[in-house]
């Protein structure tokens, strides 16, 4: 939008990215957006637990990403929650990830290693599944014609009626403004997992039908006995793609109290 002032000199309205890459310059309140990306709403008092700050700090950050657009807020009483402000401000943060280079966290316990092979084999990524899992459902339904790679992902009419066998009305039925297949550039593996409205709705399918079980407070995902079964039967996912590798143990002078796990 141009505007012109008193003195007509005009002004413009031009997208301002290093704002935006300043709000998540800062490790806190990258941290807050990460732990946001389980889908869930989360208390000033939780975030800054998890970030390892003090409440106010956490408070003075969440009021700056609320501000940038990145958050949204709501207040029951004189508690105040916080969320991300929707599915592609989730998208952008899990693609920024992607792309952002890797950092060495010194990992401390057996139980922080494990933690860390779950997250990367499956978990939230805001209303979709991400990780090793999330980007072998999207090879595999590619490779079965399910989905085809035109101007982006596109569903075919296969992929359609593979979706009405399973129970999912056909993503046409979405909300309009939300794009019926989508991908995220996965921070794990550097390759595309499915999100929009087709990613979604198999998420909540997988949930309904107790395929996968999310862990308390965290984002992982595991996969139950039921869902090896179907993700075998109705993508031939082999088994290495639906468990987890256990971690190596350390050596045992190496091993030490964790700290609050990501995640």
């Amino acid at each position: 939008m141009i505007r012109w002032d008193a003195d007509h000199e005009s002004t413009a309205e031009t997208p301002d990215l290093a704002a935006l890459a300043a709000l998540l310059a800062d490790r806190t309140r990258a941290a807050i957006c990460i732990a946001l990306l389980d889908g869930g709403t989360w208390t000033a008092g939780e975030l800054a637990e998890y970030a390892g700050v003090a409440p106010s700090t956490a408070t003075e950050h969440l009021n700056l990403l609320v501000a940038g657009g990145l958050l949204a807020e709501e207040r029951q009483g004189r508690r105040r929650y916080v969320r991300l402000a929707g599915p592609d401000t989730a998208e952008t943060l899990e693609n920024l990830a992607g792309l952002a280079p890797y950092r060495q966290v010194r990992i401390r316990s057996l139980a922080e290693a494990n933690h860390r092979r779950a997250l990367h084999h499956a978990r939230t990524c805001y209303d979709h599944i991400a990780g090793a899992l999330g980007v072998a459902l999207a090879e595999t339904m590619l490779e079965r014609g399910l989905l085809v790679r035109e101007y982006g992902l596109e569903l075919t009419t296969a992929g359609a009626a593979w979706l009405a066998d399973l129970g999912i009305p056909h993503p046409g039925q979405s909300p309009a403004h939300r794009a019926h297949v989508r991908t995220c550039l996965d921070w794990t593996s550097r390759r595309q997992h499915l999100s929009g409205a087709v990613g979604a709705a198999l998420y909540r399918h997988a949930l309904e039908h107790r395929w996968i079980i999310k862990a308390p407070a965290s984002r992982i995902l595991a996969v139950t006995e039921v869902g090896r079964a179907a993700f075998r039967e109705r993508l031939g996912l082999p088994d290495e793609v639906l468990t987890p590798t256990p971690a190596t143990p350390p050596p045992r002078d190496r091993m030490e109290v964790s700290p609050r796990r990501p995640g």
